[in-house]
């Protein structure tokens, strides 16, 4: 039997999308609906892995789904749909806790990072979300995923997972057809795009995040104009001049943050935006960003604003979808349950 080429990411619908994830990670997922079978998911099951609010976590997923749709992904040439309405993310999810190794999971930095200090009081769900990650990929046999750097280590463990299933059933596998005892795919990341690492407008050295504490380290999808050019014009800069081109940006994270977002949604090179504005002061270049900033994202946002004022046509969107994901994983676990042994219906 042979693998289909298939896409799999999703986001958590934890606080609004932002440029970095626009730029990061959108742009691309709308490019590949031109060449791949898409599937998009609102991973609400990973954001519960810390308490959630469940009203507004219900206010979240739907405005997730709708930045999802205004920023171009269209949900008949690609499968969006929110995680918990397909059971087999859960179920093959418990599957993988049983073939993944402690030690793995001891690895990973991003757990560390969130654990913090007090490690001993985070959920066990925190811990296993990359177990998780894994089954939402591997559920429909994924083959690409576009993943942002920081969650590059969690899909090598998906791989590393999928190679040690396909080990440890190889006959039970290979009896069902699979050459060579493939049954998962090896997922390869897929980390292009204008921008894959925007930082935060208040600090160059940061990535761009949802849960930063301050609203004007980030441009939200959902900012008006208005918003849009005050965050620019209040974004961190240094006093220095825009350099000429790209190499005098080295040691200047905030000018290259900035530059770096200007080319990204103008589709331009650093150097050839350094061609236009070097020797110029941040001040007019700040103007000249949040025309761009204005005409790219405020349509996207006054598009979310208009879906969201309608749930109901949000929820039918997402139930379609999570029926058309469920008719993929729903014979992968079949299969899954009998390599394993267990005995179905």
């Amino acid at each position: 039997m042979e693998l289909k080429e298939r896409v799999f990411s999703g986001m958590q619908p934890t606080g609004s999308l932002h440029l970095g994830n626009y730029l990061g990670a959108m742009v691309q997922w709308i490019e590949m609906q031109k060449t791949h079978a898409c599937i998009y998911c609102v991973v609400d099951l990973h954001a519960i892995t810390v308490w959630q609010d469940p009203k507004e976590l219900r206010d979240a997923i739907r405005q997730v789904t709708a930045a999802y749709i205004a920023s171009g992904l269209d949900p008949k040439k690609s499968i969006l749909f929110n995680q918990s309405q397909v059971a087999a993310h859960a179920e093959l999810a418990w599957f993988f806790n049983c073939v993944a190794r402690l030690g793995w999971l001891n690895r990973m930095t991003q757990f560390k990072e969130k654990a913090g200090k007090d490690r001993e009081n985070a959920s066990v769900g925190l811990y296993a979300y990359p177990n998780l990650m894994a089954a939402d990929i591997l559920a429909y046999r994924a083959t690409h995923v576009p993943v942002g750097e920081d969650q590059k280590q969690h899909l090598e463990l998906a791989r590393d997972i999928a190679q040690k299933f396909n080990n440890d059933f190889r006959a039970e596998i290979e009896a069902k057809g699979y050459k060579d005892g493939l049954f998962f795919p090896q997922p390869e990341p897929v980390i292009t795009g204008p921008a894959t690492r925007v930082m935060s407008l208040r600090d160059g050295t940061k990535k761009m995040s949802k849960s930063d504490p301050s609203d004007l380290s980030r441009i939200n999808l959902t900012d008006d104009a208005e918003t849009i050019a005050r965050k620019i014009q209040k974004a961190k800069t240094d006093p220095e001049p825009l350099p000429s081109e790209a190499a005098g940006l080295a040691g200047r994270p905030e000018a290259d943050n900035l530059v770096g977002i200007y080319a990204a949604l103008a589709g331009k090179t650093k150097d050839s935006v350094l061609a236009e504005f070097g020797g110029q002061q941040f001040s007019s270049f700040k103007k000249s960003l949040a025309e761009v900033a204005v005409g790219r994202l405020g349509p996207i946002g006054a598009e979310v604003r208009r879906l969201t004022s309608d749930p109901a046509e949000i929820d039918r969107v997402l139930a379609d979808g999570s029926a058309r994901a469920r008719t993929i994983a729903a014979p992968i676990m079949d299969e899954v349950k009998d390599i394993v042994g267990l005995i179905r219906s």
